[in-house]
């Protein structure tokens, strides 16, 4: 089974838990600019910067008896690649960067030195480095560091930093030396060759090596894995399909190939309607680790802000403001894209609004979208959460349903089509009984293994028919759910919400915490000045672990409950 099917057949959106709390701490950024030339908001990077390295040396290594003289220290308390390279990166930017408090900071300069030979002792003879939490040997992961760490010491070279050599030898040194593992070393994911194209990309800038550039159109020869949804292979929505663009943006510009831009833009585009009213991105339909997690777009601030003053649109001006009063301080990690091209100092255009009433199929991701002003909700086939529901600072993160039918009642819509404004979604479930092994093919050794089920004729198959219909009601939406089939098998839907809020009209579970039952009327969920409501409850029996589900999440959770046939119909709003 392909991953992204296992993870969205599994229950990968366990990550949903546990729920981080978003803070919004808005910026009113002016049109101003420094002496420098520099605008507020990248000051504002530079000063978060500064933060980011005072946190960072208290993990430094000054000790000059230990083995690690010279490391970061990951949160593990392990000396890795890429504990160093977060150092590397954001000492290198504040260095040179006349309004840090760093700059040109000979303690820092030589801190970063000893951190440049320690690096060294890390990289593999092949020019590559490991990621300890999984790969090793890794061409890819090279990959990231190099794109990462190409464009700082640029930015050093150019600078007027006191004994700049002491890191720039060092480090271009281990550079090169990456570049001949890039020029030959594999990848595992589709975003990979992109990734490792970008950083022989930006390699080529160091050093003209024609075998940089041999390389990369070995990848691009494959062609960019963009749907016609605008959506990445991968469809990870907060982290790859961002770092896509980062890095195709990248090649565009390295080696004059302006077509792949069209690819950023038209995933760009895609991206304004996975927006939640609060300004989180939606993450169900993801096949990678960043599934169902809670994303903000600090990620693709630099693809954003570079594709609005390339072709002047609105709507990406609107989503660089977005970023700027919801996450602008996880941005800083891009500092040296708008450290090393001044063009992207330059004032916005004209903010455009952003889509807010709309109803959207991706086809691609199975997944569908509608907006409502200051409410949202998405529809998934082929996933275990099939609807969420958002509304200002709350959300019901998740809608589920499991029955008891032989271990696999887990409900995840097989297809799904849309009739009349009506989004339906179906699955159908066998379960059979096995018949005695043919005689002519028994083994004789009564080895259960040698007789498979395949060969075996089927039996008194029960079936189980689900359809989930959801349809727009006023300021939110009606679900209603048919189970047919085999009779009296236990049900139980369950409304995950975020954490945040507390219960009303419900009835706490007595052996499980932020557990309740929505037993008859109607429940409320509330908190930070908003609610959602849903019901008529349900309740037939408490059993809610049922067997062949996938385990309650460490979250506030509703249970309604029943039997089949299962026929209820519930209001979300």
């Amino acid at each position: 089974m392909k991953r992204r099917a296992f993870i969205r057949k599994n229950g990968a959106f366990t990550l949903l838990a546990p729920f981080a709390t978003l803070s919004f701490d808005p910026l009113n950024f002016s049109s101003s600019k420094s002496g420098s030339g520099k605008p507020d908001w990248l000051l504002e990077m530079i000063s978060n910067n500064d933060g980011g390295v005072r946190r960072i040396l208290e993990r430094y290594v000054d000790d000059q008896a230990s083995t690690y003289y010279g490391a970061v220290l990951d949160g593990f308390e392990m000396a890795t690649a890429h504990s160093l390279t977060s150092f590397l990166k954001a000492g290198i930017c504040a260095l040179v960067s006349p309004e840090s408090e760093f700059y040109n900071d000979q303690e820092l300069r030589k801190k970063i030195a000893l951190s440049c030979s320690f690096f060294l002792s890390l990289q593999h003879e092949d020019g590559t480095i490991d990621l300890v939490s999984t790969n090793f040997h890794s061409t890819p992961d090279t990959g990231f560091i190099v794109k990462w760490l190409a464009p700082v010491w640029r930015l050093l070279d150019t600078s007027e930093v006191a004994v700049k050599e002491s890191i720039t030898i060092p480090l271009k040194q281990f550079l090169l030396k990456a570049g001949e593992g890039l020029k030959v070393g594999g990848i595992h994911t589709p975003n990979h060759r992109w990734v490792v194209s970008s950083a022989l990309t930006e390699l080529y800038k160091i050093n003209a090596d024609p075998g940089y550039l041999s390389r990369v159109e070995e990848w691009l020869a494959e062609q960019i894995d963009l749907d016609e949804d605008g959506q990445y292979e991968e469809k990870s929505s907060y982290i790859y399909s961002s770092l896509s663009d980062r890095v195709l943006i990248s090649i565009a510009r390295g080696l004059d190939k302006p077509e792949l831009l069209d690819y950023v833009y038209k995933n760009l585009k895609m991206n304004l309607f996975y927006l939640h009213p609060n300004g989180e991105i939606v993450t169900e339909a993801s096949g990678r680790q960043d599934n169902s997690i809670i994303g903000t777009l600090e990620y693709y601030y630099y693809p954003f802000r570079y594709m609005a003053l390339k072709t002047g649109d609105g709507q990406f001006a609107a989503a660089c403001k977005l970023i700027e009063e919801t996450c602008f301080n996880k941005t800083t990690g891009f500092l040296y894209y708008f450290l090393e091209d001044p063009s992207l100092w330059e004032e916005l255009p004209t903010a455009k609004a952003l889509p807010m009433d709309y109803a959207k199929v991706f086809h691609n991701s199975n997944l569908i979208r509608i907006r409502r002003g200051g409410y949202d909700a998405s529809i998934l086939s082929g996933s275990t959460v099939f609807f969420t529901f958002h509304k200002k600072e709350l959300a019901l993160q998740g809608l589920r349903f499991a029955s008891a039918f032989f271990g696999k009642g887990q409900f995840s819509a097989d297809t799904y089509k849309i009739e009349n404004g009506k989004y339906i979604l179906s699955s159908q479930l066998s379960g059979p009984y096995y018949q005695p092994f043919p005689k002519e093919k028994i083994p004789g050794d009564g080895d259960w293994s040698k007789m498979p089920r395949s060969e075996r004729r089927k039996s008194e198959i029960q079936q189980l028919n689900s359809t989930v219909t959801i349809q727009e009601e006023d300021n939110g939406f009606s679900i209603d759910i048919a189970i047919t089939g085999t009779d009296n098998v236990p049900v139980a839907l369950e409304l995950i919400f975020r954490p945040g809020g507390t219960f009303s009209g419900t009835v706490p579970h007595e052996g499980m915490k932020e557990t309740v039952f929505l037993k008859d009327g109607m429940g409320k969920y509330t908190g930070n000045g908003s609610s959602i409501t849903f019901g008529p409850g349900l309740y037939k029996h408490k059993w809610v672990a049922i067997r062949g589900a996938l385990p309650k999440m460490d979250s506030p959770t509703a249970f309604l409950t029943g039997f089949t046939p299962f026929h209820h119909k519930l209001n979300i709003s």
